[in-house]
């Protein structure tokens, strides 16, 4: 099977994909295009799958680059191919011949260029990385590589939507404690129960931060198990794991 590869015209200078899970070798759980080196997959597997992700990007495995994801706003440049993974959320580059590549499963993937500059980001945003300031770290990380906010584009890939993200009450009171307007990001649901607004809260931290442009591309990983793996759609169905899928960046 070929991958599947979701790209955005925002970017479309630079070379970039947000993967989905089709075309992998793994199976069970994880059937597909299991990236995550974090789960319980075979870690044979999982390097094949990240090996045909770092061919789809033109590079050798050992180029796609990415880090130990904590849920933290820590951002990390990076100058060169390397094993190593340091504990932070969000990756930084200037430099050619690199793919930063992040994780996820419901939470926000979010990449992002200075076409003029020549400088690009790639960040993991859950709702904590986003409420402590990843994707503002990841945009002052840039302009310390030449990158101008203003004349950079973000573009959040496939996360969980509204519909799906159901939390509860307190939930909802840590983002008014740093913001009262985050209200307009959460809607009733069932009971004391609210639906948070994830991808929109993340281009609005966005807007706000002063960024030249950012969307959205409109992908539910909770709703479409065919695409996507989904870390709460396998609570709910009470797996032992989950996929990771994997959004890269390369100039």
């Amino acid at each position: 099977m070929t991958l599947d590869v979701i790209t955005d015209d925002l970017l479309a200078n630079v070379r970039h994909g947000f993967f989905t899970r089709a075309g992998g070798a793994s199976s069970g759980v994880f059937e597909g295009l299991n990236c995550g080196t974090g789960s319980s997959d075979q870690h044979e597997i999982v390097a094949i799958n990240r090996a045909r992700v770092a061919q789809k990007m033109g590079l050798p495995a050992t180029a796609l680059v990415g880090v130990h994801q904590v849920h933290s706003a820590d951002v990390v440049t990076a100058t060169a191919p390397t094993a190593d993974k340091p504990r932070a959320d969000a990756l930084v580059t200037a430099t050619p011949g690199l793919a930063l590549s992040v994780l996820t499963a419901d939470c926000q993937p979010v990449l992002f260029a200075d076409h003029d500059a020549g400088v690009i980001g790639a960040a993991h945003a859950g709702w904590q990385g986003a409420l402590d300031g990843v994707l503002e770290q990841t945009l002052t990380a840039m302009e310390s590589l030449g990158a101008d906010r203003s004349r950079t584009v973000a573009v959040i890939g496939p996360t969980i939507s509204q519909r799906n993200y159901e939390v509860g009450p307190e939930f909802m009171d840590r983002f008014l404690d740093s913001d009262p307007v985050s209200a307009r990001f959460f809607a009733n649901g069932a009971g004391d129960r609210l639906l948070f607004d994830l991808p929109g809260y993340g281009l609005w931290r966005l807007r706000e931060a002063g960024i030249g442009e950012a969307t959205w591309t409109c992908h539910c990983t909770y709703a479409d198990p065919a695409r996507f793996f989904s870390y709460r759609r396998s609570v709910h169905q009470k797996e032992a794991d989950y996929g990771r899928l994997i959004a890269t960046i390369r100039l």
